[in-house]
Formats: C-alpha cells, structure tokens, sequence
C-alpha cells in the first residue's frame, strides 16, 4: 500500500509540473487508500455512545427529567421525585436494585403473624435525622397517618389499602388523555415515549396526584375521607417497634413499605406546603441537600446517616434538564455520567441501541385487556384462555410497538422473568374454543373490544382482532371511545373487553395484582379470608392447556362467582384479565459508573454508586 501512494505521489507532479497541485493529489489518493482499506477491513464501531474519561473526584452527574416539584414522599408518583424521595429519605426497607427484594433500612429485622396479617418491625438504635434527633417508631406512625388522611392527593394512595382503619378510597378520577393521546401518567412528563407508543397504562389505577404536588390544597386532614384514628392499624408499641396490622395476609408487605411514599417526615408535613424547594428540610436517608437552585439539586453524603462509611460518593449533582436533546448533547459533550427519564424518540433509541452505555429496562407495568366475566360465553374459563392463547404476543410488539415492548407471557414483569407462565397456541386455542362449544368459532357472538383514542391501541386492538379471526375464526367488534367514556362503560360492563392498564410501584405481588383485579370493599370479604392454605385439592379442576397449574391453592372467594386474585398463578388460572405487553424504558450510563443498577421499578439507589476513576477502555482484541 506504502509504495502504491508513491507512486500515485511522484506520477501526479511529474504530469502536472508544479507544486500546487501536489498537495490536494495526495490528499485524494490518501481518501482513496483510506476507502480501498475500509473494503478490506470493515472498522470496529465505537462501544459507546460518548466519549468516557472518568472524574478524578467521587461526584455523580446525573439528569432524571426536569426540577422535581416537590421533596414529599407522600406526593412522590414517579422520577425525578421518587429519585430524590430515595436518596434523602430512608424507609423501613429498601428495595435491592438487583434483585427488587426487601432489604433493611431503619428497620433491622421485621416478624409477621402466622396468618400473615400483623407485622412488627424492629428499627435500628443508630438510625437518626440529619439534626441528630433519632428515628422513632411514631415518626412512621404520623406520616403513614398523614398519608392516609392526604387522600387522593397522595401519590399511589391505593398501596394503604389493605392496612387496617384505613378509609377505602372512592371511584378513582383516571389521567385525562389530551387529544393527541399523550399524557402525564408516567414519569411526570407529558408525551413520554412510553405514551405516544400506547405503552403506557393511561387509565391505570395508580394515577398521579391531581393537582400540583407543592400545592396549597395539600393539607394534612384535608382530603379523602375521615381516618378513625383510633382503629389505624399502624402502631408504635414502643421507640423501636412498629407494629401493622392488615386486612388481607400479605406475605411480602416488607417489599411494599419500601416504596418512597412510605418514608417516614420529620414534622407534619408543613414544611412541604406552598413553599419552594427548601434545602434546609430535614432528612434521614444516606444524603442531605446542599443546595437548590433552577439548575437542579446538590446532594452529599449525610453526616448523622447510620451507614454513612458505606457512601462513597462525595457529591451527587442532579442536573434539570429541559429537554432530552439537551440531555443527549452534555451526556455527549461528558459533562454527564447518567441519563433516565428522558423523552426520547423512536427514532433516537434505535440509533442508541448499539452503544455498550445504553440501557433497555422492562418497566413495571402491564398493558392487557380486562374480560367481562359476567356475560356469556366469557364467563367461561375456556374460552378466556382460547383468546388469550390465538394471541401472539411476539409477533404484536414487533409490528404494532417497533419492538420496544417485552410480550407479556405473565402478569408481572418483575417475577414472570424469562420463563412464560402463559402458552401462546393457536392449535390449542382451537381446542379450548371446540370444548366450550364453538368449533370453529361457529356460534359465537361477535367480541365487543373497547380501547380508548390512541392510535398505537387502535392499531394494537386490529392486530388482535386479525389474530381472533385467522386462528379462531371469530369476528370483532372495535369500538373507540375517549377515556371518560371507557371508564363509564367499564363501570356500566357495556363491553366484552375493555383495554386497561395497571402501573405497579411495588414488587409486591398482592398489591400488584389488587392494581389489576380491584377488590371489593373489606366489609364484603367473608370472615374465612385468613391466609391459611386450602386442603389438598381444595384448588380449581385441573384447566387443559394452563401452565402452570395453581397448585392446589385456591384462589380467596370474595363473592358468589369471583375469587379475589393474590398470586399470580391464580391471575394466571383465573384469566379475568388478558395480557398484551410490558412497557419499557430506557437509560445511558457512563462505564466507570458503578453500582448504578436500573430496573423495572425505577428504584435507583444513589448509596451504592461509586465512580471508578481507573477504568480505561479496553484496547481491540481484548
């Protein structure tokens, strides 16, 4: 190759005579050698999408979306709110960003009843406010009460509803969806990728507050119905120990109170109301504000925090930023070691996806088409799950979502894991449909799908009815209706299908699933509701084509037809409901980040990140 661009050199100024035009020849024939190298040997592309040269200095840069509105943990729905509830406050447990299990946080060790229906956390001696003043038990006990008298205000409010005393919250207002089918139901930020896809749950349970979080409405005692203080089933026994008594037997309540909105505050509350972000609030997480300004938040380690010499971060700077072009250009430029929550396009997250920094979650919540049990022929198991088997839910998220979501072969994200629990079988499909007395769909009504305004739902909902018809032969109906409107047909069981969706801020798996099959109010539930296991056999009839069978546990009855579903092996039998998809989000991390563990739940723990500041790429063929 050398001696070839000599003579393409010596050649070029003898034929043109002069030195001018030396130069620029040997400029094109280094283009030329430059192109005929590439055919031989295609390069290496970049593993990352930026340049990563590691700070000298413990400091984590990091932008999770815009400001956050409020330091509230009973007001924090989604990031960046969640993000910073985690980092400044402490829960009972915590959630292990590996693996979502319950780890202790101020409570060193917790005991539940043997029907499952009182626990009663041990809190630690050295855990204290950033004042110095020491944790309490009644400091769980007067926030946990402010939360429920907070209402529907609250964020998630219906993740207290299996405590005892606490008021069942009415007939939830569900995010509005504009026009243009975006909406603010997830992550706070109004047309998330996750919504214009129809990803995202816009009628989920688990709505966001309805009004500003650092509002002037948000007055302890104010909202939702009376709290019968006297009946609250949350208890200081003593400084130490707090005792919570449930309705219902749930046996990973532990994981629950991990989530943000139970934190326990160090006052009533007031500090919160009608006052800008203040960096002066008392805190007793592993991090304590520094500083507040339109630029975002300065946080360092906490002085009195009980596990301080684990913190290796010496600063964490978390940088607002106004839009995930902005974000993009100073992840780019390295003055950012981290993205999450950003808006980012289809388009952007396609071109992202190559790069070693780029990161693609399943996102706690489920998309799914809730069934009208009450009308025929629906009411029969067998044909539920011949709907739910024609559906072939790889082949849906590749050509109706782009392929950014995950088919959902389960009802839970986080503990369906790569093993489907659900079968997807057209053949057996078939057979469910000929044994509930339609073979070949001869005879049966045509299907009543309801979806609300989105076009992604709409052209998800044709998929699905194209699928019905090519591998059950039956005929669907798709009728489009704004939110209010679904709801109201919903309630009125004017449908035959109704497409829902449910956001799960837990990973616990009984209040997951009340987000999805809605219980009915305490007063209903049958004095045999204990928790105790059924006798041998007490289980549903063996279902042809279930996997997996329930296991001899029945599922708790909570009326004259319905059981209440608390497992999803019992959502599973039961099929009530039929799963589409999980959403997914997304993230860049810098790779001399350590410790900063994404998930399904968004919970990010700050107290294990540490940045290594001798990491070096590593060079070609390693």
């Amino acid at each position: 190759m050398e001696v070839e661009r000599k003579n393409v050199s010596r050649g070029s100024s003898r034929m043109f005579g002069g030195r001018p035009l030396l130069r620029p020849l040997i400029t094109f024939a280094a283009i030329l050698l430059t192109i005929s190298c590439t055919q031989i040997q295609k390069p290496e592309p970049e593993p990352f999408f930026a340049r990563s040269i590691p700070p000298k200095a413990q400091e984590f840069r990091w932008s999770n979306g815009r400001l956050p509105k409020s330091f509230d943990p009973a007001l924090a729905a989604a990031p960046p709110e969640t993000d910073v509830v985690r980092a400044l406050y402490e829960g009972l447990t915590e959630t292990d960003p590996s693996t979502l299990k319950e780890v202790p946080g101020v409570a060193e060790s917790w005991a539940a009843s043997d029907d499952l229906k009182t626990w009663t956390f041990k809190l630690r001696k050295d855990a204290k406010w950033s004042n110095g003043k020491a944790v309490t038990a009644n400091d769980f006990v007067r926030a946990w009460k402010r939360l429920a008298k907070l209402g529907g205000k609250a964020a998630h409010r219906n993740l207290l509803s299996n405590i005892v005393g606490v008021p069942k919250a009415g007939t939830q207002t569900e995010a509005a969806e504009p026009v243009d089918g975006r909406s603010d139901a997830n992550r706070a930020t109004a047309g998330s990728p996750l919504q214009r896809l129809g990803q995202l749950p816009v009628n989920s349970n688990t709505a966001p507050p309805a009004a500003p979080p650092n509002s002037n409405s948000a007055v302890p005692g104010q909202l939702g119905a009376p709290l019968d203080t006297e009946s609250f089933g949350v208890v200081a026994e003593d400084e130490l120990t707090l005792k919570v008594s449930l309705v219902l037997p749930d046996k990973e309540f532990p994981r629950l109170v991990a989530n943000p909105i139970f934190r326990p505050i160090f006052n009533n509350g007031e500090e919160f109301i009608g006052k800008d972000l203040d960096p002066n609030i008392v805190t007793n997480g592993p991090f304590r504000l520094t500083k507040v300004d339109e630029t975002g938040l300065v946080l360092e380690p906490s002085p009195t925090y009980w596990n301080r010499e684990a913190v290796k971060l010496e600063r964490v700077k978390i940088v607002a930023m106004e839009s995930p072009e902005q974000a993009l250009a100073a992840y780019r430029a390295g003055e950012l070691d981290a993205i999450t929550n950003a808006d980012l396009s289809p388009l952007v997250l396609k071109l992202l996806s190559p790069y070693d920094d780029f990161r693609k979650m399943t996102h706690s919540a489920l998309n799914f088409y809730e069934v009208n049990t009450a009308k025929a022929p629906f009411s029969d198991r067998r044909v539920r799950q011949a709907l739910s088997n024609a559906i072939e839910r790889d082949r849906l998220t590749e050509a109706e979502m782009d392929g950014a979501t995950r088919p959902a072969l389960g009802f839970l994200p986080y503990s369906s894991g790569e093993t489907p629990i659900l079968t997807q079988d057209k053949d057996k499909a078939r057979e469910l449909l000929d044994q509930a007395g339609f073979p070949d769909g001869e005879g049966f009504p045509v299907i009543k799908l309801v979806v609300n305004r989105n076009d992604t739902q709409q052209r998800v909902a044709r998929s699905v009815a194209k699928m019905w018809k090519q591998n059950l032969n039956l005929e669907t109906e798709i009728v489009v209706k704004e939110m209010a409107e679904v709801e109201k047909a919903r309630t009125d069981g004017d449908f035959d299908l109704v497409r829902r969706g449910a956001v799960f801020p837990t990973s616990d798996q009984a209040a997951s699933l009340m987000a999805i099959f809605e219980p009915k109010p305490p007063a209903e539930l049958p004095k045999a509701v204990t928790g105790a296991q059924p006798s041998p056999g007490a289980g549903p009839p063996e279902l042809p084509g279930q996997n997996p069978e329930p296991g001899g546990k029945a599922a708790l009855p909570i009326g004259p037809t319905e059981p209440m579903i608390l497992t999803e092996q019992d959502a599973v039998y039961e099929l009530r409901a039929v799963p589409l998809y999980f959403p997914t989000s997304f993230a860049l991390v810098k790779p001399y980040v350590d410790g900063f563990e994404t998930n399904s739940l968004d919970a990010i723990t700050l107290a294990n990140v540490a940045i290594d500041s001798n990491w070096r790429p590593q060079s070609a063929g390693q």
